[in-house]
């Protein structure tokens, strides 16, 4: 109301004269002073780039969902001993990793609680979509990222009382559970049309699995590369932050992998554990951040989940690219005894016909 009574002041004559020393889509002008209109572009461009990657990450969840058998699904939900693995892992190690970083690096207490709570926050998708491509056990990797999310609503409230209480007031901090409950809605329905399909049509399940798994790691790329653009403005910070930013999902990735192989777990659950511990939901704490703390307080701390997420991508690419060169060296080597021990085979089978009269029985052949 008030820009509106004070542009009501001006004449015409005025805007006429300055009319070419403002904009053309000034609002009010006087002499070289302009007020322009609130530029909605960044803010824009993030709705619709929100909107757009919501719905292909459900449309990758969806084919990740068709390599889940329903009978392998609900024995790990029936005997959940690698989803409490995972629990421990989730809501123990992580916790436990960022209050004691946070006190080796003496960081300020507003940037101890954000590293706080990216230890707190659950599993993020990605690590399905990573899962897959190490040859993980899918059917785990679902009813870990599902559950860790179900018990976020309990455990990030009880891990944040316990760990930020000699940093600030737990009372503060305000959990976004419609954003919580809207996660486990975007992952539970995609995957259990993903299963319905799997047990229906398995080989157009096969089709839809080969494609949205590739859609799936172009995906986790751009969102990455979206999140650096879109915040570019806020990249001065800490390097204590930096470095807390480097080590945590390392140390996140390893311990996983170390508890669940303490724990009795294969190798490809442990695979499965290590990537859904080391790979949090930075979506869910930078929107914790925005809704808990000032402006001023964000400067310190907005861009940490990001250099997390970043991070984790870039330990997930050098775990995907080391498993792949080892598969691809234990399988050429494996191939390599099995040719060794078919020409020894034939060998045998040549000198036994020599010394038989050329006769070979039907067992050799």
């Amino acid at each position: 109301m008030q820009t509106f009574l004070l542009s009501r002041q001006f004449n015409a004559g005025s805007l006429t004269k300055n009319s070419t020393a403002c904009a053309a889509t000034a609002t009010i002008c006087n002499g070289t002073s302009c007020v322009l209109p609130e530029d909605n572009f960044n803010e824009t461009l993030n709705i619709i780039l929100s909107t757009v990657l919501t719905i292909m990450l459900a449309l990758v969840m969806f084919s990740m969902g068709c390599n889940v058998e329903l009978k392998k699904f609900w024995g790990h939900i029936k005997r959940p001993w690698g989803i409490f693995v995972g629990f421990l892992c989730q809501f123990g190690i992580m916790p436990l990793t960022a209050f004691l970083l946070s006190l080796v690096f003496d960081v300020l207490p507003i940037q101890a609680v954000v590293v706080l709570i990216i230890g707190c926050c659950p599993g993020g998708t990605a690590s399905n979509i990573i899962a897959y491509w190490v040859d993980g056990d899918m059917d785990l990797s679902i009813s870990m990222t599902t559950c860790s999310t179900l018990f976020a609503m309990g455990m990030m409230p009880l891990c944040l009382f316990v760990y930020t209480k000699m940093w600030t007031d737990s009372d503060a901090i305000v959990l976004p559970y419609d954003s919580i409950g809207i996660s486990l809605v975007a992952l539970v329905i995609p995957v259990s049309f993903g299963i319905y399909v799997n047990h229906r049509w398995p080989r157009k399940a096969k089709i839809i699995l080969k494609i949205g798994s590739i859609v799936g790691a172009v995906l986790i790329v751009l969102i990455a590369v979206v999140g650096g653009i879109l915040y570019r403005g806020s990249w001065i910070i800490t390097p204590k932050l930096w470095i807390i930013g480097t080590i945590f999902p390392a140390a996140g990735y390893s311990l996983g992998f170390l508890l669940a192989r303490i724990a009795g777990l294969s190798w490809h659950r442990c695979r499965t554990v290590s990537l859904e511990t080391g790979m949090q939901n930075t979506q869910l704490c930078s929107t914790i951040v925005q809704l808990s703390f000032t402006p001023e307080q964000l400067e310190l701390m907005f861009t940490f989940p990001l250099i997390y997420s970043i991070f984790q991508l870039l330990f997930a690419l050098l775990i995907l690219g080391g498993y792949r060169v080892y598969r691809r060296h234990r399988v050429k080597t494996k191939t390599d005894v099995e040719k060794t021990e078919e020409k020894e085979d034939s060998k045998s089978t040549s000198s036994h016909a020599k010394i038989n009269g050329g006769f070979i029985s039907n067992e050799t052949k």
